[in-house]
């Protein structure tokens, strides 16, 4: 779960809340009533209405809490209005098959307590400040063994039962399609190759220019984005040299193309570039020559003055 504070001033304060399985959000928040919005039909896991209903007060409750203490505390903790706290909490599935506990808070983007063996710890970044702050933070005990039960119990068992539910969902493979084009220029006698991928999922993706086996060093990677259907978009860059572009190719990496690679080479692309040229030209060419041919055969079948009709 991410939870978003924004402090305005003493008295306004804008609250988010949104769980997420990696990158997919599975979960909404109604900041009014303390509703979870279930954003997939599996997102409920195996999670009874009674769990679901004391997970909605804990949040519900926190909401209104947290806010109250720093306000309360700001001007101790030198927090500065307008600002920022981050909260993360949930846990995760690691290489070795175990599930981890995990709590974040920040201030303005800065980390400041983590949440172990049943107390909130200041990190070691976070100076006097995150001491002070969890110090006023361990005086509430309720909610730290709300915390605790969380992180210990109610989220591994819901993130298997989820992971499980959401099977067919988190595992579906969609092929990407790829295709080449050329940007602006970045300088004299130079070109910004550009290699398109959209449509792929899951994210996870490999993305290079190359020549031969050879990685070009120059290559620069977009941020990978959401497209409307769920899948993701990547872009691909290389600022060449205009006389250096023989044998490059763009290679993309998929887990959905069963180790085929993905192979754009940038010849045939400036071949089918030409011939689409020379697909528009040749229509345009004949179509003056016809429009010139009809012209002079008017000129010649043009009819005496005497059969024009009298002004």
């Amino acid at each position: 779960m991410i939870h978003s504070s924004s402090f305005y001033n003493h008295s306004w304060v804008k609250i988010q809340n949104s769980a997420w399985l990696d990158d997919l959000q599975t979960h909404g928040w109604e900041t009014n009533s303390g509703r979870i919005i279930f954003l997939r039909p599996w997102t409920k896991g195996n999670l009874s209405k009674e769990e679901i209903k004391g997970l909605e007060g804990f949040f519900h409750r926190f909401s209104i809490l947290m806010p109250q203490v720093i306000h309360r505390h700001a001007s101790q903790w030198k927090f500065k209005y307008p600002f920022e706290i981050q909260i993360t909490l949930g846990c995760e599935l690691n290489h070795g098959g175990a599930i981890v506990g995990i709590y974040g808070f920040a201030y303005q983007g800065s980390d400041l307590l983590q949440f172990q063996n049943n107390s909130w710890l200041p990190t070691a970044k976070g100076g006097t400040r995150a001491q002070d702050v969890s110090r006023v933070f361990n005086q509430y005990h309720v909610t730290k063994s709300e915390v605790q039960s969380i992180l210990s119990d109610t989220c591994p068992r819901f993130l298997l039962s989820i992971l499980d539910a959401g099977k067919a969902d988190l595992q579906r493979q969609v092929k990407p399609e790829a295709w080449l084009s050329t940007g602006s220029k970045p300088g004299p006698d130079h070109q910004m190759l550009v290699c398109h991928v959209s449509g792929f999922h899951p994210k996870p993706i490999w993305g290079k220019w190359m020549r031969g086996e050879h990685l070009q060093q120059g290559t620069q990677q977009s941020d990978i984005l959401p497209n409307a259907d769920e899948t993701w978009y990547l872009q691909v860059f290389l600022d060449v040299e205009a006389t250096e572009t023989s044998g490059l190719y763009c290679r993309e990496r998929h887990s959905s193309l069963g180790g085929q690679d993905i192979l754009l080479y940038l010849e045939h692309h400036q071949g089918s570039v030409g011939w689409i040229i020379l697909a528009v030209m040749v229509p345009l060419v004949l179509l003056t020559a016809l429009a010139f041919w009809l012209r002079k055969r008017w000129s010649h079948c043009k009819p005496p003055a005497s059969l024009l009709p009298l002004e």
